[in-house]
């Protein structure tokens, strides 16, 4: 292999190294929800099977932290973090990844939130 292809092969891997993504570690709010979110028709939508609506303005992150347009979540059943605003819209939406979805407990409704005890370094939640 002459030095030019061996230059260009070198460059390349590291090119393709340092676009890889990095998965980051997401840090969620303590008023983030667990639920199972099925998308109907933007910016309706089901939580745990209950009618809701997105907020204008949602924004939904994919596992790879990577925003989605409303549309992309229509016929998907997705596990999911979420938070509202104030009129009870669905405003920030994290698609879970496997090792989040791991992550036990994590409360499904602002009761048991109100009872439980939030680690926000650790992400974690434990009950009374």
């Amino acid at each position: 292999m002459n030095r030019c292809a061996a230059l260009a092969l070198s460059l390349a891997l590291l090119l393709g190294a340092a676009a890889a993504p990095a998965q980051v570690t997401r840090l969620f709010p303590p008023t983030a929800l667990r639920g199972e979110l099925t998308g109907v028709a933007p910016p309706d939508v089901l939580v745990d099977g209950k009618p809701a609506r997105l907020a204008p303005g949602a924004r939904i992150r994919n596992e790879e932290n990577r925003f989605e347009v409303t549309g992309q979540l229509a016929g998907r059943k997705l596990l999911v973090h979420y938070t509202t605003d104030a009129g009870g819209q669905l405003l920030d939406i994290w698609i879970l990844r496997p090792s989040e979805i791991a992550n036990q407990p994590w409360p499904k409704t602002r009761e048991e939130a109100a009872g439980w005890r939030f680690d926000p370094i650790a992400q974690t939640w434990s009950r009374p």
